[in-house]
């Protein structure tokens, strides 16, 4: 682990360790309220757009976060809502078609990835690639007690994808891709398993203005989706970069004190 280094002092490797011990006891049940509060919850008044859920660390707290959202939680067990650390429902603008491949970036606990595998039906197939093995062994779980089985959870570092090149119909993401170290890496990678014609929608936290160097170098507000957040139109042009078309923020919400909002962005590999 980290110790007290700052993230600036951090290698990428060690960045991610500090995430995976971070999301390890989002999992748990063990991620405090007061290391909330230093990471992007600082807003007087908790907004439903926040990555931190609400500052009160309860299982009934995050279930109604995921309902703000627009989630239909019911029939869902308790495990895919007590972890929910999303900052937006990328599923419900995904518009996706029973037989598509869904690939979830981050996928935590599924919920995102049931609430797209009823979306895709038996034909389709949703993907979840997640860095956090207690994250991994609860979305297995979850999925296992709601009986679905047109799911498949991947454990891998979203820099690195293990998914086929050209295999997959639309990427989502929720609140995750501001934790990459090299954001512009996940995007190229996304490129390139997205089949020709493929698109993807995410929610993550960007900024309408730069972070101070001493909220960017604190290690909990970079686990807590702030610290790793970067300026909205950086975030566009890694898109670009990477070759897809189409770029653009379709809606945002809840801009906190430090400039952090949460937005929908969304994109399409040409075909």
């Amino acid at each position: 682990m980290s110790g007290t280094k700052k993230i600036s002092e951090m290698k990428s490797d060690e960045i991610k360790e500090a995430v995976r011990d971070a999301y390890s006891r989002v999992a748990e049940g063990t991620w405090t309220a007061d290391e909330q509060e230093q990471g992007c919850c600082d807003a007087p008044a908790q907004t439903t757009s926040s990555c931190c859920g609400p500052r009160e660390e309860t299982k009934v707290t995050r279930v109604n976060l995921a309902q703000a959202l627009g989630y239909d939680t019911e029939g869902m067990p308790t495990g895919a809502t007590e972890s929910f650390a999303g900052c937006g429902n990328p599923v419900a603008l995904a518009s996706l078609n029973e037989g598509e491949v869904v690939l979830d970036l981050g996928s935590g606990a599924g919920l995102d990835m049931f609430v797209a595998s009823k979306k895709v039906g038996n034909t389709g197939k949703v993907i979840g690639v997640d860095m956090t093995p207690a994250m991994i062994e609860k979305a297995k779980k979850n999925a296992e007690e709601l009986g679905i089985t047109n799911v498949d959870f991947r454990f891998g570092d979203i820099e690195d994808m293990p998914v086929d090149d050209n295999s997959v119909d639309v990427v989502i993401s929720n609140c995750v891709i501001n934790l990459a170290p090299d954001k512009g890496k996940v995007f190229r990678e996304a490129f390139r398993v997205l089949k020709p014609g493929g698109r993807v929608m995410v929610s993550d936290i960007v900024l309408s203005k730069p972070l101070s160097k001493e909220i960017r170098d604190e290690v909990v507000t970079y686990t807590g989706c702030i610290g790793g957040a970067i300026l909205d139109e950086e975030y566009l042009q890694n898109m670009r970069d990477a070759g897809f078309q189409d770029v653009k923020i379709t809606s945002k919400a809840g801009q906190s004190l430090y400039g952090a909002y949460s937005a929908y962005i969304a994109g399409k590999k040409p075909e």
